[in-house]
């Protein structure tokens, strides 16, 4: 009896749970854990995230490099560099809004197809651009493409985790969390590809952005289902007004511009601060991987933490306030004016504290985007919470760049941009968020 006894209990602590931890309570190494979560994810949920990954590639071997060959290579004032950056951001996220409501209306693939073809195009006018008027041209085409595109590929992203969720196979957030680190990858790898490239110019930046598009549109023709099992399509109208009157959505919409508009600091107010205490912008690349390789590392075991700690609300409010405190640290050391090494520490400690927040914010925000959605209008609103961030982004790109340049006493400037999340901490929707 005492035998079988005991093969009972070996045979009970060997069992796992769900997510892959064995319920004796010892966990099991990070990479198993994830590669148990990759395998438990459908065939649509693996090309969705893979898909992140590709566009992140490409889209990163060209925009860190944007600001300086502008500035450069084009000639264009501080001013005007912030307003083309914005208007690339706004272009993208501020019409994210239409590629969500064409997604409800005509589907994810052909809106995915199109805007690879319009990211095409718009690379390699970019590449060739030289008057102003064809970068503001080119940078439309782009921002517009991902405009398409991203609504579609985050959407049903979103979709397909509360399904996993309903499924019983953990939170959602767990798989919105791995979809940010595929795109963290992508961008850590596109700024090394870029950097590498420009020792050519450019132009070949840009063309290798665009053929990284090309494997996407390929890739996308032949394996996205032509109709997604439970994807309503919506033709009715008035889902906007419905939107509108949404307070709380609109609140979270708000909360999170605030955290775009401090992540699009990283190409313009961090790239002068790297200038101004090295010398180049070479130490640029660096960080940016900086940041990827922490998201990459640390966005599971953070969700993972977050999700057994804080709800939705209180996620974002964490992250946002880490971001605030990024912006402190370099305004605290600006005035002492360092150089070299020591003047970088400011500018990588600015740049975890943002990434650290990145990752409470973003798989929070959209995994409460479908609990404030109305139903077949997941797109709409996915697109809406973009749409609104661009618009922020592009008001206060161009008050950055303006700030920048008016001489202000060196610490201003960031403790402006700290000031921005900090408050947006106000701005977050009230009652209970989703369940994790």
């Amino acid at each position: 009896m005492t035998h079988l006894i005991s093969r009972a209990l070996t045979r009970r602590t060997a069992r796992t749970s769900k997510d892959g931890t064995p319920e004796d309570g010892t966990p099991r190494a990070p990479r198993e854990r994830t590669w148990k979560l990759w395998k438990d994810l459908s065939p649509l949920l693996r090309l969705l995230i893979l898909t992140q990954l590709a566009f992140n590639i490409g889209f990163y071997a060209v925009l860190p490099f944007l600001a300086e060959h502008l500035g450069t290579a084009i000639g264009m004032a501080g001013w005007l560099v912030g307003f083309v950056l914005g208007l690339r951001t706004f272009s993208q996220q501020g019409l994210f809004v239409v590629g969500g409501w064409l997604v409800d209306r005509y589907g994810v693939r052909p809106v995915v197809l199109a805007g690879c073809v319009l990211r095409i195009a718009g690379f390699a006018w970019l590449g060739y651009a030289e008057a102003t008027w064809a970068v503001i041209g080119a940078v439309l085409v782009i921002g517009f493409a991902a405009a398409l595109f991203s609504p579609a590929v985050e959407s049903e992203a979103a979709r397909q985790a509360v399904i996993w969720e309903e499924e019983g196979h953990g939170s959602r957030t767990r798989v919105l969390a791995l979809f940010s680190v595929a795109g963290q990858a992508g961008a850590f790898v596109g700024p090394l590809l870029g950097a590498l490239l420009l020792a050519v110019d450019f132009r070949t930046a840009c063309l290798a952005g665009a053929a990284v598009f090309v494997l996407v549109l390929a890739g996308h023709a032949w394996l996205m289902p032509q109709h997604i099992p439970g994807r309503i399509r919506t033709r009715e109208r008035g889902g906007a007004r419905a939107l509108l009157r949404n307070r709380r959505f609109l609140a979270l919409c708000c909360a999170y511009g605030s955290y775009l508009l401090a992540y699009n600091q990283l190409y313009l107010a961090l790239p002068d601060e790297v200038q101004r205490a090295a010398g180049s912008q070479a130490p640029l690349s660096w960080l940016f991987a900086l940041s990827s390789l922490l998201v990459v590392f640390a966005q599971l075991p953070v969700t993972r933490w977050a999700g057994d700690r804080l709800d939705l609300r209180r996620s974002m409010a964490a992250g946002l306030l880490l971001i605030a405190a990024g912006f402190a640290v370099v305004a605290a050391a600006r005035p002492a004016g360092w150089t070299g090494l020591a003047g970088l520490l400011p500018g990588a400690a600015y740049v975890v504290l943002l990434t650290l927040g990145q990752m409470l914010v973003v798989p929070a925000a959209r995994a409460w985007v479908p609990d404030l959605a109305a139903e077949g209008r997941l797109g709409l609103y996915t697109g809406a919470l973009s749409s609104v961030s661009g618009l922020i982004v592009l008001i206060g790109s161009s008050a950055t760049g303006s700030l920048l340049d008016l001489g202000l006493p060196p610490a201003v400037p960031w403790l402006v941009l700290a000031a921005v999340p900090a408050l947006a901490v106000a701005l977050l929707p009230p009652g209970r968020p989703a369940t994790r």
